[in-house]
């Protein structure tokens, strides 16, 4: 049953901004003292230590909020979902994808060693931003003449990884919303594109590239649609914060990296085909309310990140037990004031993050060309993009 948002963010705030400074405390530790040393130690620890802050968005999303995703998938896909590096690319549909994405990843047994390509200000975000830097996120300016030299380095630093991870990249370069998809029509018609109807035009500067750098060491590239069935509302921050379920559909095609073209133009191409067909196969969606290529897979709610949750309560609340019982803090009025203007500050927090999720407070989409183009203008219009 929907409850009352303020009766939720203050005291999940508390939770998470304390738990996760006490992980962004470890792994700045760590960082310091352990990676200098063995960078392969470190991102072990790191891995389990950075798990147990995104355990606590994956229990909302399952236990909090109840919702409910439905993987549609071959048997081959399924296998060798968290055995091995993959670059995942995916559709940006819904305010959440990101964390449609860490449900999968925490299913599949990589959580802590799941990354992303983001943009710069992500990393700014209090405790998740930070803990994202730690991990070894790749954060970008979108400014392709500096991001070029980032993602380059981001992504050879990642050729000893010691861990099956995952890096999702969103080729879209934003997130839907109808607006985009209007000025991503009018763009297509203008270019000689096909007419997208479900997804955005995608910006393969940085697609090209991850492949490029990723291509002897990374097997797979897991192409990820997700929709929503008509039965169920978007989910959102607010809707799960608040206690609300939805349905998530999620639809996986693993593609070998050895079997995609060598040349630039070719992988972008390539990538623009996925996005094409990925069209199409929302458009079937649509009709069927279901991927009805696959059987759906219910991909449970595991009871991991319920222990977690309650073990960080327990350790928050007897930390502040303690420090009440140290320091008299609510004996006197600075000590009152103090409690109440740091109770405002995480109430703001949450309502920044929950606001900087929304779709449409993304960058707004670029403003489509008046006149045809050749495929040279055309990939040169895809640089200014990225």
């Amino acid at each position: 049953m929907p409850i009352s948002p303020a009766a939720v963010i203050i005291p999940l705030g508390i939770l998470f901004f304390a738990s996760g400074l006490i992980v962004n405390i470890i792994q700045a530790t760590c960082f310091v003292i352990l990676r200098p040393f063995s960078k392969n130690l470190y991102r072990r620890i790191n891995r389990m230590v950075a798990e147990l802050l995104w355990l606590e968005l994956v229990w909302i999303f399952d236990w909090w909020a109840g919702v409910k995703i439905q993987l549609f998938t071959d048997p081959e896909t399924f296998r060798f979902m968290g055995t091995e590096h993959a670059l995942v690319i995916s559709n940006h549909r819904s305010d959440i994808d990101w964390l449609v994405g860490w449900i999968l990843a925490q299913r599949s047994g990589c959580l802590g060693s799941t990354l992303a390509v983001m943009k710069k200000s992500s990393k700014f975000l209090p405790v998740i931003g930070w803990s994202m830097w730690f991990s070894e996120y790749l954060f970008l300016e979108r400014n392709w003449a500096k991001d070029e030299r980032t993602l380059k380095s981001g992504l050879q630093q990642l050729r000893d990884f010691p861990l099956p991870f995952w890096l999702a990249l969103f080729v879209e370069g934003t997130r839907f919303t109808q607006a985009k998809l209007l000025a991503a029509q009018e763009y297509a018609t203008s270019t000689g594109l096909p007419v997208p109807r479900n997804v955005l035009i995608p910006r393969t500067k940085g697609f090209v590239s991850a492949v490029s750098h990723m291509r002897s060491f990374v097997p797979a590239i897991y192409d990820v649609t997700v929709a929503i069935p008509k039965s169920s509302p978007p989910p959102t921050m607010l809707r799960l914060f608040t206690g609300q379920s939805s349905v998530v559909h999620v639809h996986i095609k693993r593609h070998l990296m050895k079997d995609l073209p060598e040349a630039e133009e070719a992988v972008a191409q390539w990538c623009r085909d996925i996005f094409v067909a990925k069209d199409a196969l929302l458009d079937k969606h649509t009709a069927d309310d279901k991927f009805s290529d696959h059987e759906p897979r219910d991909l449970g709610r595991p009871i991991k990140s319920l222990l977690v949750v309650i073990t960080w309560i327990c350790v928050v609340v007897a930390g502040t037990v303690k420090l009440l019982q140290w320091s008299s803090l609510l004996s006197s009025w600075k000590g009152v004031a103090f409690s109440v203007f740091s109770l405002a500050i995480v109430t703001a927090l949450m309502q920044f993050l929950i606001k900087f999720s929304q779709s449409e407070r993304s960058n707004p989409a670029k403003v489509s060309p008046s006149k045809s183009k050749s495929r040279e203008e055309l990939q040169a219009s895809d640089d200014k993009q990225e």
